[in-house]
C-alpha cells in the first residue's frame, strides 16, 4: 500500500500499525510536547483536574517563555510563578527562559527529529514540519491529557501534494512562495490537511526557507506542513539520518485529495494585505503606500539569513525619516550569531531598534505596538485586526527583503 508521508509518520507511531489511511482516528504516542508561557496556568489547571500525579515523560516536555517576556503587564509575572512550580514539581529539565520563539527553539535546541510526532501549545507548531516531522497545535485539555498519557487520538489527514520546480528569482524568498501559495489555496483551502512539499526548488532551500513555508502552512488551514528529510536536514539537526528517516519520502504512487505544481520563475514579491493573510497582492501594485513601521522578526522570519538579507539592503543607508525599523532575532543564538558576523552592527547603524529575541510585536504584547491610523509592514505570520495594536492598523505580511527595503524608502517599494 503506498502511503503519503503525514501516513507513514502517523503509521509508525500508532496503535494501529504501519498503514493508516485519511480519515482514520487513530491514538499516537508522542515523541515531544512543547507549552508556551501563555498557556502554561490553563495546562496545569487541567492537568491537575485530571488528577494526574505525574508527567509521563518530563525529558519529553518542553516549557517555553517567549510571548509575555519581558513582561508588559502585571498578569504575566504569574504566568512565570506557575510555570516554574510546575516544573520544579515534576522534574521538568527543558525549561526556556527568554532564550527565544519557541518554534526557533524547538528545532534549534535538538527537541525534534525527523518522523517525530510533535504537539505545542501553539498555532504555528506546524513549523516543525521543516525537518520532516508531524507537528501541530492543540489547546491546553488536549495538552494536559498527553502530560500524563503520553498519547493523544488524532485523525489521519488528507494531503495536497505541492510541487514547485526552477530557481527562484534573485528577489523572491520562501515568505513570497508561501504567502502566494496560501492565496491560491484560501485560508481555509487546506483545513486540517497536510501539505507535502516537493521539487527542485524545495530541495534547494535551507532549512530557514523550510521553516517559514511549514511555520504559514496553518495559515491556509493547514494541520501540518511537511519537506522529506536530506542532508541538510540531517546536517541541521546534527544527526546522521536512519533508514526508517530516509523512507519518510512520500511513495510515489501515493493518494492525494489534490496537486498543485508552480515554476519557481513564475514568483514575485507578494504581500498580505490588510486584514488578511489569503488577501495577496503583488508589491508592484502596492507601490506608494506610506508607512510608518517595519517590522523584521517572529518565529516566520527572525532567523540569522533573514536579518543578513535585510542588512545586505540596509547597508550604508539609513531608515527613512519617521519611520521605525524593530529587528527581533528568534533566538538568543541567532542575536549572538548576527552580533558575530557584524549584521546587528549594520542594522543599528541603519537606524533599526533592536530587541531580545521573543514574540513580543507579533503577538502584540510588546516591542512597537501602533495606534490608528499607521501602518506597518512587517515579516511575521498574521495581519489580523488589532494584532499589533489598535484594530485600525493596517499590517502589510512581506519577505525581509522587501520589508528593508520599504524601511529605507518610507513607503512600500518594489524590488
Amino acid at each position: 500500500m503506498a502511503h503519503t508521508m503525514i501516513e507513514k509518520i502517523i503509521g509508525r507511531n500508532s496503535n494501529v500499525g504501519r498503514d493508516v489511511s485519511p480519515g482514520e482516528i487513530v491514538t499516537v504516542d508522542v515523541d515531544r510536547v512543547m507549552i508556551h508561557d501563555i498557556f502554561i496556568p490553563f495546562v496545569v489547571e487541567k492537568f491537575d483536574e485530571m488528577g494526574f500525579q505525574q508527567i509521563w515523560d518530563p525529558d519529553k516536555t518542553v516549557l517555553i517563555y517567549d510571548h509575555l517576556v519581558p513582561a508588559s503587564q502585571v498578569d504575566d509575572t504569574r504566568h512565570f510563578r506557575i510555570g516554574n512550580e510546575f516544573a520544579a514539581k515534576y522534574g521538568m529539565k527543558n525549561v526556556h527562559r527568554s532564550d527565544g520563539i519557541c518554534h526557533q527553539l524547538m528545532t534549534e535546541a535538538g527537541y525534534v527529529r525527523p518522523g517525530d510526532i510533535v504537539f505545542g501549545t501553539d498555532s504555528h507548531t506546524t513549523t516543525y514540519g521543516c525537518v520532516g516531522a508531524f507537528s501541530t497545535g492543540i489547546g491546553y485539555t488536549e495538552m494536559a491529557g498527553i502530560l500524563g498519557t503520553g498519547q493523544l487520538w488524532i485523525r489521519v489527514p488528507d494531503t495536497i501534494k505541492i510541487t514547485i520546480d526552477g530557481e527562484l528569482p534573485s528577489n523572491v524568498s520562501s515568505k513570497d512562495v508561501i504567502l502566494a501559495i496560501i492565496g491560491d489555496l484560501g485560508a481555509d483551502g487546506a483545513t486540517y490537511q497536510a501539505l507535502e512539499f516537493h521539487g527542485s526548488t524545495v530541495h534547494q532551500m535551507t532549512i530557514a526557507s523550510r521553516m517559514t513555508m511549514s511555520n504559514m502552512a496553518v495559515e491556509a488551514g493547514a494541520k501540518c506542513a511537511l519537506f522529506a528529510p536530506d542532508e541538510k536536514t540531517a546536517e541541521y539537526c546534527g544527526i546522521k539520518l536512519t533508514e526508517e528517516q530516509r523512507d519518510l519520502i512520500a511513495d510515489e504512487d501515493a493518494s492525494y485529495i489534490r496537486e498543485i505544481t508552480y515554476q519557481a520563475e513564475d514568483f514575485v514579491p507578494v504581500m498580505a494585505c490588510p486584514s488578511q493573510v489569503d488577501n495577496i497582492h503583488p508589491v508592484s501594485e502596492l507601490v506608494g503606500k506610506k508607512i510608518d513601521q517595519v517590522f523584521l522578526g517572529s518565529c516566520t522570519y527572525g532567523r540569522l539569513e533573514d536579518l543578513m538579507a535585510a542588512a545586505a539592503i540596509l547597508e550604508g543607508k539609513k531608515v527613512a525619516p519617521f519611520v521605525n525599523l524593530i529587528v527581533t532575532p528568534a533566538s538568543r543564538k541567532i542575536f549572538e550569531e548576527a552580533v558575530a558576523n557584524g549584521t546587528i552592527k549594520t542594522l543599528v547603524e541603519a537606524g533599526a531598534q533592536v530587541t531580545h529575541p521573543g514574540c513580543g510585536l507579533c503577538c502584540g504584547r510588546t516591542g512597537g505596538i501602533l495606534t490608528d491610523g499607521e501602518c506597518v509592514v512587517a515579516t511575521n505570520n498574521r495581519n489580523f485586526l488589532g494584532r499589533m495594536g489598535t484594530a485600525n492598523v493596517e499590517i502589510y505580511l512581506a519577505s525581509p527583503k522587501t520589508a528593508a527595503l520599504c524601511a529605507v524608502a518610507g513607503e512600500i517599494v518594489s524590488a
